[in-house]
């Protein structure tokens, strides 16, 4: 792409490396006019080539994300995508093809409800909605940068060396990096400003103190104790620099499920599918050895993917693979449901109340002709 020239990939690196919050410091790191700078990272927004937000550390505030994979039936697609709505825990929501034909969803439920959780996406096949649900619970998400290291500068081309990823993927590794990254403890002390905050940096990375200040009706040196305290407490998992690396035309977004023999295995893979310049994020299914890879691939390498992870297969690392082709155009995005905690008492959750709101859904369907059709223009195309 035209804007990912020397500098702007040295500026991305460093946002990086330093954190999207003190542009005056990366400044000083490329030893690049400040005006410089900041222009710059304002053309990659502006032109939505880049995209910074915070992954919140779901966890520690009693969340948990779970994948929803939902098979509608015919002619009930617009119903199944209202009835994944109904809880309003869910994050993500978009249609795919593949392994499953529907929707894809990505949910952040209060971890004392995951059954109930369960139960209710479950009932979507007896009630005549869907041919098939299934739920996955995921452990805390590792959000990659491309890997510069493949882009040619002089060419603005990248390199898929397919051959040397096979053998080292299937060599394996030592590196214990990936293996050793420490999992989130369960639950900290927050309150509900806490998760305020959360929600605004998981919209944007960089908004400003003096807002969030506006936003609580306190001093700016109120809100900057609140957004270190926030950042102190782990609350953040880690920042998402959000890149088009190749063109949208000519690409496409897959969310692929890596089933490996046992767990040392997963783990030694993670690290080279880490540095792989098209995989996005890595997420490992809780009490599976398989990982949920979000994969971002020019439309004529899919081929190439498709031919790597069968040969893991006969080589014995992987046991099994399937995708999911992901419409980004159809993408549903929104914060976690902040503003279903309540002090005091803990996350709101009532499956009575969501399991009334479905059969009032269904009721009101079998009253009136249900030939609505929604036609939307083409949002914002966003990679996670």
């Amino acid at each position: 792409m035209q804007l990912l020239d020397k500098n702007n990939i040295s500026i991305i690196s460093a946002l990086n490396e330093h954190g999207p919050r003190n542009l005056q410091l990366i400044a000083r790191k490329l030893k690049m006019p400040y005006p410089t700078l900041y222009s710059r990272v304002a053309r990659l927004k502006e032109d939505k080539v880049l995209h910074i937000w915070c992954n919140p550390n779901y966890s520690r505030v009693g969340l948990s994300r779970g994948m929803v994979l939902v098979d509608p039936l015919p002619g009930k697609e617009l119903l199944v995508r209202e009835a994944l709505r109904i809880p309003n825990y869910w994050i993500k929501l978009i249609r795919c093809i593949g392994d499953c034909n529907g929707y894809y969803s990505l949910h952040a439920v209060p971890t004392l409800h995951l059954r109930e959780f369960e139960e209710y996406i479950y009932q979507l096949v007896p009630l005549g909605l869907a041919s098939n649900s299934r739920v996955y619970w995921l452990e805390d998400q590792h959000t990659l940068m491309p890997n510069f290291e493949y882009y040619d500068m002089a060419s603005r081309m990248w390199r898929f060396p397919w051959d040397t990823w096979v053998n080292l993927l299937a060599n394996g590794t030592n590196d214990t990096t990936t293996e050793n990254r420490p999992q989130s403890p369960r639950t900290v002390s927050f309150d509900s400003r806490d998760l305020y905050v959360m929600k605004e940096l998981h919209k944007d990375a960089t908004v400003k103190l003096a807002d969030i200040a506006r936003m609580f009706g306190i001093t700016l040196p109120a809100a900057k104790y609140r957004f270190e305290s926030v950042m102190k407490k782990g609350l953040v998992l880690e920042y998402v620099f959000d890149i088009l690396p190749y063109a949208p035309e000519m690409s496409e977004l897959y969310e692929v499920r890596l089933d490996f023999k046992n767990d040392n295995a997963l783990r030694s893979s993670s690290h080279t599918l880490a540095k792989l310049p098209f995989v996005l994020s890595l997420s490992k299914f809780k009490g599976l050895s398989s990982l949920a890879t979000r994969i971002y691939l020019p439309r004529g390498e899919m081929n190439n993917l498709i031919a790597m992870l069968s040969t893991l297969v006969r080589e014995g690392i992987l046991t099994n693979f399937t995708s999911l082709w992901l419409d980004p155009l159809t993408l549903k995005s929104q914060t976690f449901s902040f503003e279903k905690y309540r002090e005091g008492f803990g996350w709101d959750y009532d499956n009575n109340e969501y399991n009334e709101a479905l059969h009032n859904l269904l009721s009101s369907v079998t009253k009136r002709a249900y030939n609505e059709t929604s036609f939307e223009p083409m949002p914002t195309l966003t990679l996670q």
